[in-house]
């Protein structure tokens, strides 16, 4: 197929898991990326970026593990921490391709989490620092977020979903069913994907009643309602020029072409937005991401939205404008198959482009979450080469239309609840938190037991 040499492709994927919790991260990750180049080799010795985004490892540079034992020791290094979208390394893999700053570079991540009888694995010592740190611009959380335990994830977003509850005047049990009837969904997903990590379907009922191995964590989630971090997964993705691809012989019929992306990098804490359920971020950057297409929402075939919580998924497809009758993940989702913490972007990019290769004409939209809806990303991909890749930030635009409330740490009178939840631990309730909005348009986080002084 004709087009720009320096037209950045999807050239390569690969993934690798271990159920057994023996491997470690960087053998997981090197075998996801020898996965990515086995049918052309070279291309791994040919790699001269490597992306990674941090995960709970400790090692000093992850990506200049893999890149020696890929034979590409002079590969620069990319850490991204905490709080850095994951999209952000694609698209700086696609920029830097299109500009002739890379040839092949290579995004890559993953965990090695699950327990085995003797613990998680050892790590290989390592030392030396990768050539570039990206660090987010400010805390993602605040000290009243974490004191009042806002920063437990289940919570954050079952808050979320309370306030949704809010807004579509459901009662308990309409609220139950439709979370049920949603990853009931996804669980049917995984179940047909190989690389889920539980491949188990389960009904409405199984993931919303509480019970032997589906403990309530923060009411109305339950544990098959919230993101399974603790797996051993890896993926690892190969983008290079066309002319790279070519030149080491990928067929271009496999190939899978970046589109478009749109980043909100704006960090606006979940308590001090005024409307808990909406995400202006995410509204913004998919319509961004489309515009740069030149395509609909509605004329993308397949979809995978960021899927920590149910709330995530009901934002993010009320903000983009999805009919919820539509499949929204080609993984299974987080909870069944799988979300290796700061690494689940690969796994479903990896799975959309499985989606996309050797299809006519077929897109595929991928969403990104960092923090509790904190930062958003939106990328469209395609299995037809656009005439360049295109890319946006619309931070900006998000501080603007996000409305915001002045949190304060006490208050006194009364007040009016707006998001809600209850934690557990091993079954038993512990604390309620709840999002309160007080008279004269200020808001504080109370935690059950603690008057509003």
């Amino acid at each position: 197929m004709p087009v720009d040499p320096r037209l950045p492709v999807l050239a390569a994927c690969g993934t690798a898991h271990d159920h057994g919790g023996t491997v470690e991260a960087v053998d997981l990750v090197e075998a996801a990326a020898r996965r990515a180049v086995e049918a052309t080799p070279g291309l791994g010795a040919a790699v001269d970026l490597v992306l990674v985004p941090q995960g709970m490892w400790r090692y000093g540079d992850l990506g200049r593990l893999v890149a020696e034992r890929l034979g590409a020791p002079g590969a620069r290094t990319v850490l991204a921490e905490l709080g850095v979208l994951q999209q952000t390394l694609l698209t700086r893999a696609a920029e830097d391709v299109a500009a002739g700053r890379a040839d092949v570079v290579l995004v890559c991540g993953g965990e090695a989490r699950a327990r085995s009888a003797g613990g998680p694995p050892a790590e290989t010592p390592s030392s030396g620092a990768p050539d570039e740190v990206l660090r987010p611009a400010s805390e993602i959380i605040t000290r009243l977020e974490i004191e009042r335990g806002l920063a437990l994830p289940a919570a954050s977003y079952a808050v979320i979903d309370t306030a949704l509850a809010v807004a579509d005047g459901d009662d308990t049990e309409t609220h139950r069913r439709r979370l049920g009837a949603l990853w009931s969904g996804f669980s049917a997903v995984a179940a047909g994907n190989p690389d889920a990590w539980d491949r188990t379907p389960y009904g409405p009922d199984d993931i919303t009643t509480p019970g032997p191995g589906n403990r309530m964590i923060a009411t109305p989630y339950t544990k098959r309602l919230c993101s399974q971090w603790n797996v051993s997964s890896a993926a690892a993705l190969l983008v290079c020029s066309a002319e790279a691809a070519r030149g080491h012989g990928v067929p271009d019929d496999g190939w899978v072409f970046p589109v478009a992306a749109a980043e909100s990098n704006a960090m606006i804490p979940l308590a001090a937005r005024r409307d808990l359920h909406r995400s202006a971020g995410f509204a913004l950057a998919g319509a961004r991401a489309l515009e740069l297409a030149g395509t609909t929402v509605d004329e993308i075939d397949h979809l995978d939205l960021y899927s920590c919580f149910p709330a995530a998924v009901r934002v993010q497809a009320r903000e983009l404008g999805i009919d919820g009758e539509r499949p929204l993940t080609v993984t299974g989702g987080m909870t069944f198959a799988g979300g290796p913490l700061n690494n689940y972007v690969l796994q479903s990019t990896a799975a959309m482009a499985d989606r996309l290769r050797g299809a006519r004409s077929a897109t595929g939209l991928v969403t990104t979450v960092s923090g509790m809806l904190t930062k958003q990303a939106v990328a469209v991909w395609s299995s037809t080469p656009p005439a360049a890749f295109r890319s946006a930030e619309v931070g900006d635009d998000t501080r603007r239309a996000t409305p915001t409330v002045e949190v304060v740490d006490e208050a006194a009178g009364e007040g009016r609840v707006v998001g809600w939840t209850t934690l557990h631990e091993r079954g038993t309730p512990t604390a309620t938190l709840e999002v309160v909005d007080l008279p004269g348009g200020r808001r504080t986080v109370r935690v059950e037991g603690q008057s509003l002084r």
